[in-house]
Formats: structure tokens, sequence, C-alpha cells
């Protein structure tokens, strides 16, 4: 049975130029300061699972930063490169891998629920998945200064800055795709800046320009950039002068199922009612 146009999810993200945007930040002298942390914090928290992972996987994150950083600590993985197109299936067999890790990458996939399934297939059981991916509140900043200026100096507003998920719906795409212990949480890092072109060029040097499938395809004037500038100036400045730019990076985690690992209670099979536990805690206290 073939899928109908309407069962394929929406392609929010032009894959192909982000492939080639990113390899022009390479080039350019890549922004490398938040792959840098999470790279770390990734080590960090895969350090305190107190286990050894013999098959491990790097699924789609850019360069080898976040490779080299685990092969410090002993932790060997195999580079797997996200599919330009969503047609395409991942590079992973299943039951091939006991981890496998990813670092700012799934926030430009298409067809995520079909990416964390496959991630899912490819584990084998108790292996982990481990990622971070940008989401959250992220460029909050930006956007609302870019929409306020487009109103006023054009008349109407584009999409520029790309909806990210939030922590809620990750956690139930997490479930949605079969993970056994969904975990996922946000680190909010505010970074600070001259001014919003100095933001912007840091964006291209991460290869995180707009590639929105709807984006406008004629330049924007600059009047439309010099008032943007202006309002980001206005309401998002410290009184030193300087912008802020929020960053949410979500971290999201979750088991290949396992009868070893822990699971819930059957409703009905706790020996203790609620009212009965409340009770005794106020003889306790008497």
């Amino acid at each position: 049975m073939t899928s109908s146009a309407a069962d394929m999810p929406p392609r929010l993200f032009d894959r192909a130029l982000l492939r080639d945007r990113q390899t022009r930040a390479v080039k350019q002298g890549p922004a490398t300061f938040l792959l840098d942390r999470v790279s770390e914090d990734l080590v960090e928290r895969l350090h305190a699972v107190l286990r050894e992972f013999s098959e491990s996987v790097d699924l789609g994150t850019p360069g080898d930063r976040l490779g080299v950083a685990l092969a410090v600590t002993g932790q060997r993985t195999v580079p797997v490169v996200l599919p330009a197109s969503d047609a395409e299936p991942l590079a992973l067999a299943p039951g091939s891998a006991d981890l496998v890790v990813s670092a700012l990458a799934l926030q430009f996939v298409n067809d995520l629920p079909g990416v964390l399934a496959q991630i899912r297939r490819a584990l084998k059981p108790d292996g982990l998945f481990l990622a971070a991916m940008i989401g959250g509140e992220t460029l909050t900043e930006l956007r609302q200064s870019f929409a306020a200026a487009e109103a006023e100096v054009e008349g109407g507003v584009s999409p520029r800055v790309a909806p990210f998920a939030d922590l809620r719906d990750l956690g139930a795409l997490l479930q949605r795709a079969g993970f056994a212990l969904p975990v996922t949480d946000v680190d909010r890092i505010v970074v600070r800046y001259d001014n919003a072109f100095a933001l912007m060029q840091d964006l291209r040097r991460m290869g995180a320009t707009n590639i929105l499938n709807e984006r406008r395809r004629t330049p924007s004037r600059r009047a439309t950039f010099l008032k943007m500038a202006q309002i980001y100036a206005e309401r998002f400045a410290d009184p030193d002068g300087r912008i802020r730019a929020t960053f949410d990076v979500v971290w999201l985690s979750g088991w290949a199922p396992h009868e070893s690992q822990q699971k819930p209670l059957k409703p009905g099979s706790a020996k203790m009612s609620l009212a009965d536990a409340v009770n005794k805690a106020r003889k306790d206290t008497t």
C-alpha cells in the first residue's frame, strides 16, 4: 500500500539547503560555542549512566566535535548522516546499536516522529538514545523583532525563524516511538551580542539561517533589517546596550524496552490505599 500525500509529514525545512549552508559555514569558519557546550554536557550525562556501550552511533551531529569529546572518554561512535531526502531511511539496521547519540541535528528534521521510530528500532534491547536539539523559545527575540519590523515596514510578515518543538511535545513523541523511561529537560542558554547583526552573523557561521520551505524568496528591504535591529535593541537590550539571544537546548533520552527495567505498578496493585497512608501518617505524628 502506498502512502498518500495526506499521510506524509509537512516539509517545513529545505534539507538540501541546510546541507549547503552548513558546508559554507565550515569554509567561512564555523561558530561552534553551542555545539561545544552541548558536546561537553552530553559526555557528562553519558558518564552518569555508569554503563559501557560497544555499538555506538552518532546521528547527524555537525562536524566531529562530539565524536572527539566522546573518544577522549574511551567511547567510540560511528557517524551516521541524516538523509537530505525525507523519503530516505536512516542507515541504521534494526537492533544494530546499543547507544545512539545526536547533538544539535534533529531540530531540522521534517519527520521527527519517523526518525525517532527508526532510532528505536535500531537499538538493541536496553539500548540508550541520548540527544540534544534546539527547541522551546529559541531565538524568540529575533522572531518578535522581525515580525514587528516587517509589519511596520512591509505591511506583512514572512516566516524567518523555524518553529521549535516544546518539551511536552517531545516527551510525547518519545513515548509514541516506543521508548521506555523517556525523559526530557531544557537547558536555557542566553548569549549576549553587540547588536542583532552580530547575532545573525553567528547564525550564518552555524549554518542555521532560514531554511524554511515557506521562506521569502525575494531579498528583504534594507529598511526592514535596520528596523528589526532597532526594535531588537529597544526590547531586548541590557543596561549596557548589548542584546540578549535565547537558545533552548532540549535534551531527550529513552531506552529500548527490556525486562530488567523498572516498570510502573499496575492499577490497584498497591498494598496500601492513599486514605490509609494519610491516616497512618497522621497517627505517626500524634
